[in-house]
């Protein structure tokens, strides 16, 4: 067993945070569950639901298990009545990324919950530590979805030398076990993987985006440069990111000429709007991080824990007997 500070302050039994994979596709409760039963964290995304299906996930999810859980929302967009909604079924943890936390963190420690932040810089994560914030999560550029400019061996360090004793977990890259040694050695305690359940067995994203990560090369994926100019804008309080998607035929025309996606916004809103409600978005925007170059499989959810946490244990036992005084 790998456990860390982090164990504790969370309940869990490994130091392991699934990142929650919301939008117009629906990762499934049942992800959430096989992570949890696990041993790790497993996380609820709110991203385009409305209170009541967030109430019900929620109530789906403790049908499945009993361990701690994460509910996540983001300030793109913030909805306060999800928020209420989140708050009255009393996660152990709610999560927050791309925004200050506000006084969002009193809040949810009031109904008994601990709160996790996403950051993407220093001055982010500082700001979050201030808040009272319980733990942190420090996302490198190489993360899929919304990210920001610095990649996460860089930021990892900074942060942890920034905000410690807090517990920090990198998120940005990591998909097996090296990354998460490598996290240990960083100075944090744990890890947020995304990609690499998104191409789980129990995660319900189509199939074709889950054979396209597993046959992608790092390069892959791309920061959507157009992004700005399409998908809905922070609210209050968020903070400015670019989303990072395997390439389509879609995001290389678009990128090779993001100036003229200025003009042909209202056009290219309207068909991807289309495709959420159609069940195609991922054709156009499968986002997804670096660490897709890593992935070879499909496999459980319980799976990659289990896998995650032999190979981290295996590197350090090795690492730690082939140093000399």
């Amino acid at each position: 067993m790998l456990r860390t500070p982090v164990c504790g302050v969370l309940g869990i039994e490994v130091p392991i945070v699934q990142g929650p994979l919301g939008g117009p596709w629906q990762q499934s409760m049942e992800l959430t569950a096989a992570v949890s039963n696990a041993g790790a964290l497993g996380s609820v995304p709110t991203t385009m639901r409305t209170a009541a299906q967030v109430r019900d996930d929620v109530a789906r999810l403790r049908e499945l298990t009993d361990r701690p859980f994460a509910v996540n929302m983001t300030r793109r967009p913030f909805d306060a009545e999800v928020f209420d909604a989140v708050v009255a079924t009393a996660p152990p943890v709610f999560s927050l990324a791309l925004g200050d936390p506000g006084d969002l963190v009193s809040r949810v420690h009031d109904a008994g919950a601990l709160f996790m932040q996403q950051v993407t810089t220093v001055e982010q994560a500082m700001r979050a530590a201030e808040a009272g914030v319980d733990v942190i999560v420090a996302q490198g550029t190489e993360a899929g979805g919304f990210s920001g400019p610095v990649t996460t061996m860089a930021l990892v360090p900074q942060v942890v030398d920034a905000v410690g004793p807090l517990p920090v977990l990198p998120s940005g890259g990591i998909a097996d076990g090296r990354g998460l040694a490598a996290a240990l050695v960083l100075g944090a305690q744990g890890v947020s993987i995304g990609t690499r359940f998104l191409a789980s067995a129990e995660c319900g994203v189509p199939d074709e985006w889950k054979a396209a990560i597993r046959t992608a090369a790092s390069q892959h994926a791309v920061k959507v440069l157009f992004a700005g100019h399409v998908l809905s804008a922070p609210t209050e309080g968020g903070y400015e990111t670019v989303p990072r998607s395997l390439r389509t035929e879609f995001v290389d025309e678009w990128n090779d000429r993001p100036e003229a996606a200025v003009d042909s916004a209202d056009a290219l809103r309207t068909r991807v709007m289309a495709a959420m409600k159609n069940g195609t978005a991922h054709q156009l925007l499968p986002l997804t991080g670096q660490s897709a170059g890593l992935i070879t499989d499909i496999a459980p959810a319980a799976e990659l824990v289990h896998r995650l946490v032999s190979e981290a244990a295996a590197i350090l036992r090795t690492t730690s007997r082939t140093l000399v005084d």
